[in-house]
């Protein structure tokens, strides 16, 4: 087993005056190279507009060193405490209390394995690779040495390539634990009689389960994403296009604290890439481009953990029984330093593991393990590596199968004029059904537990298809290209089934043609603001409201309602009051279902209880639509003109007037809506800080960038929220401007756009 997994707290509070030991002491050392300052000698930094890095390097430590310098310059302590947590020391550096600090040490244990795995797997990596890596650490722990004043007293420059290589090692899913276990103790409610307690059990209600486990308290505290978390993504091939060449457009929406950060790395003989290296990793990298090619990541979600329980024996604590014989549990210790005042103080959680996944609970006389098809791997960030390096689409599939990147769908395109797709998942080739992460299956044999994936080459895929498009946005593969469905019966029982939800159905509307596209076009198209939902039912809710015989203000907003664009464009008027509505209307289908907040937008009830007609696979294109009640929807109106106008000052404003872009001195009117609603343009909001009629951006579009693929890549991008999050920075939000106004800036690739754009030229660690 690669690592143990928390089951059972053991505390223990030893206290000294003096600091305890690192975790990286008495490891082997790192092979030593060049020192700093000729590291700083063998990279030259070219900044360009926007302050965006162009990284020429003699060999890759020295590209490393300059990206890590780069992101301490840019983002400074964000990626010291980043890389400090991935060691497992963050509560000995920081004076915690209470909760606080129970938690921090509960992470800091878990982060000390995926160190130790780190440790372990170095020698592993491909020389590339390391010394990728270890330029990245050096380069952070220069930026510390040269800059002391910016930082508090715990940040120090004593990073390791330890440290960012832990960045990468992958875990069981938070997720996938929390829901097991928020099962297991619905069922044990139901065991007991108590269905409507069982109906509104909470997740975080795991901790009453008796044993409680490190593991369960990181699980339960974890937040679910917000449903809009992941991407957009197209790729033309060639006779779609009116230059000839292939073009990607890459479009992710993640929380604006994600931590893209865009960067060009050039090393003659190994590569020459332009990408999203992620804050705080050397290769973190999930969408780019060489001179050759590029790709994308979307999220998919495929299930790849299960949850297996063994008898426990009944006469040897800590044991189980498999095939025949009463096997041992792993156990390891892992002490944690944390600081009170001056002082050091310690304390040590038990972990409890199996060859075959992590004990995640021991309960009425049986060990439950979830095993991961990720646990442990520790080769995404050179999966990404070799990606960046392909220079085909040959080389880039044997990349690709190295199956180090667990899921994600990929998406590609080249300069040959190659297209291709891959529903990529590490997925267990199971000898059963899938568990879902709310069933445990007993057994009593090994062979009765998956064992292996399956072939890469039976992954859903696509490559070159008719009408020379591909397209995703998270929702299942079956209708990538809607020429070439990808029938669910192809397919193992245990993969998804099929889904096509709004913003996917925008997507083909907008693509699923016989248009040839210019990249300009792509990049306007990119931009659509219109709300699909809007166009599904919006004309039910008009026919709902007239039968009430409206009159007064509801007259009026039923008017608005008819006048309506269907888009949240900054000035279109209406797609406030329709939100408002729909969010109304839906949660109120359910009596479970309770509205949390104004942007509590989307629908969680059956569909049958909102449509006329819920979606259907057979015709993916046009349902879900109309209305299922027409009484609830004219009520629902009704309430949303009373709560759009205490809401926001009236219902009929645009909707940039409501909806607003904010970073530091910048306030500023954006279009934009939730992927729910059926917008592509996926943008969505939280409350204002500062005026409580108005709402703000917390997520959605990102780093987004759209290329073509000549005889150099031409291409677009755009960085919502700027290269830093420094506020003394020119460029924490001078980006900010180009984004609501839908601009995407030309990207300078060669060496000669470079030097024609280039704001500053310097080498980095330089004193």
């Amino acid at each position: 087993m690669r690592y143990l997994i928390p089951l059972i707290l053991l505390s223990v509070s030893l206290f000294s005056c003096g600091a305890s030991s690192s975790a990286s002491e008495n490891e082997p050392e790192l092979q030593q190279q060049a020192d700093p300052d000729d590291l700083s000698q063998q990279v030259i930094i070219r900044r360009t507009d926007y302050g965006v890095p162009h990284v020429n390097a003699d060999n890759l430590e020295a590209a490393g060193f300059a990206l890590g310098y780069l992101q301490m310059e840019d983002y400074g302590e964000r990626v010291a405490e980043l890389l400090l947590k991935a060691r497992g020391e963050w509560a000995k550096y920081n004076d915690l209390s209470g909760i606080e600090r129970s938690e921090a040490i509960d992470d800091d244990a878990s982060s000390r394995l995926e160190y130790k795995r780190a440790v372990e797997t170095w020698q592993d990596l491909e020389k590339d690779t390391r010394d990728f890596i270890q330029g990245f650490a050096k380069g952070v722990n220069r930026y510390i040495e040269l800059n002391p004043d910016e930082f508090d007293d715990w940040v120090k420059s004593h990073y390791t390539a330890y440290d960012v290589h832990a960045r990468n090692i992958v875990s069981p899913s938070s997720s996938s634990i929390r829901r097991f276990l928020s099962a297991f103790k619905r069922q044990q409610i139901r065991d007991n009689d108590d269905d409507e307690m069982a109906l509104n059990h909470s997740s975080n209600e795991i901790f009453q389960l008796e044993d409680q486990t490190v593991w369960a308290r990181l699980a339960a505290r974890s937040e679910e994403p917000h449903p809009d978390v992941g991407s957009n993504v197209w790729a033309f091939a060639p006779e779609r296009t009116t230059s000839g060449n292939a073009i990607l457009m890459r479009n992710p929406h993640l929380s604006w604290d994600a931590g893209y950060y865009e960067a060009q790395v050039k090393v003659p003989g190994k590569f020459n890439f332009y990408g999203d290296f992620r804050i705080g990793q050397a290769v973190g990298i999930i969408g780019g481009f060489n001179e050759k090619l590029g790709w994308s990541t979307t999220n998919n979600s495929p299930d790849l953990d299960e949850v297996y329980s063994f008898d426990a024996e009944p006469n040897k604590p800590d044991h189980y029984i498999l095939d025949g014989a009463s096997v041992p549990l792993e156990k390891e210790l892992v002490t944690v330093e944390y600081k009170f005042g001056e002082a050091i103080g310690t304390e040590t959680r038990e972990f409890w593991s199996t060859p075959y996944g992590p004990v995640i609970l021991r309960e009425d006389g049986k060990v439950y393990v979830m095993k991961s098809a990720g646990d442990g791997e520790f080769r995404t960030g050179e999966q990404f590596f070799k990606m960046m390096k392909a220079q085909n689409l040959d080389e880039w599939k044997e990349a690709m199968q190295m199956r180090a990147r667990v899921s994600s769908n990929l998406t590609y395109a080249d300069a040959d004029g190659n297209i291709f797709y891959v529903w990529n998942a590490s997925m267990p080739d199971r000898p059963h059904e899938a568990g879902g992460d709310t069933t445990a299956f007993h057994v009593t044999s090994s062979d009765e537990m998956w064992q292996k994936f399956t072939d890469w080459e039976l992954l859903p895929q696509l490559e070159n298809p008719e009408g020379g498009y591909l397209r995703n946005e998270n929702d299942t593969y079956h209708f990538t290209n809607l020429n070439e469905v990808l029938r669910p019966e192809e397919f193992p029982s245990f993969y998804p089934e099929p889904q096509l939800r709004l913003r996917s159905q925008h997507s083909l509307e907008l693509i699923h043609n016989d248009e040839k596209f210019s990249l300009e076009d792509v990049v306007e198209l990119k931009h659509s603001e219109r709300m699909l939902m809007a166009d599904r039912v919006k004309a039910n809710l008009i026919t709902a409201v007239e039968q009430t015989e409206p009159e007064g203000e509801i007259a009026q907003a039923l008017q608005l309602m008819r006048e309506w664009d269907n888009t949240v464009a900054r000035d279109s008027r209406g797609g406030a009051l329709f939100k408002t509505w729909w969010n109304r209307y839906s949660s109120t289908a359910d009596s479970q279902r309770v509205q949390s907040s104004p942007e509590s937008v989307g629908y969680s009830a059956t569909p049958e209880k909102l449509f006329t007609e819920p979606w259907l696979y057979d015709d993916p294109m046009k349902t879900p639509f109309g209305l299922a009640d027409f009484e609830r929807a004219a009520e629902a109106f009704e309430w949303a003109v009373e709560e759009t106008k205490d809401r926001y000052g009236h219902w009929n404003l645009p909707w940039g007037e409501v909806h607003r872009a904010v970073i530091g001195d910048l306030d500023l009117a954006v279009g934009g809506c939730t992927g729910l609603l059926g917008c592509y343009r996926v943008i969505w909001y939280t409350d204002h800080e500062e005026d409580e009629q108005k709402l703000q951006v917390r997520g959605g579009d990102g780093w987004v960038f759209a290329v073509e693929f000549g005889e150099t890549p031409k291409a677009y991008t755009i960085l919502a929220y700027g290269q830093s999050n420094k506020e003394d920075s020119p460029h924490y939000n001078d980006q900010l401007h180009n984004f609501v106004n839908n601009v995407m800036t030309p990207v300078a690739f060669t060496d000669e756009d470079v030097e024609e754009s280039v704001i500053r030229e310097y080498r980095p660690g330089v004193k």
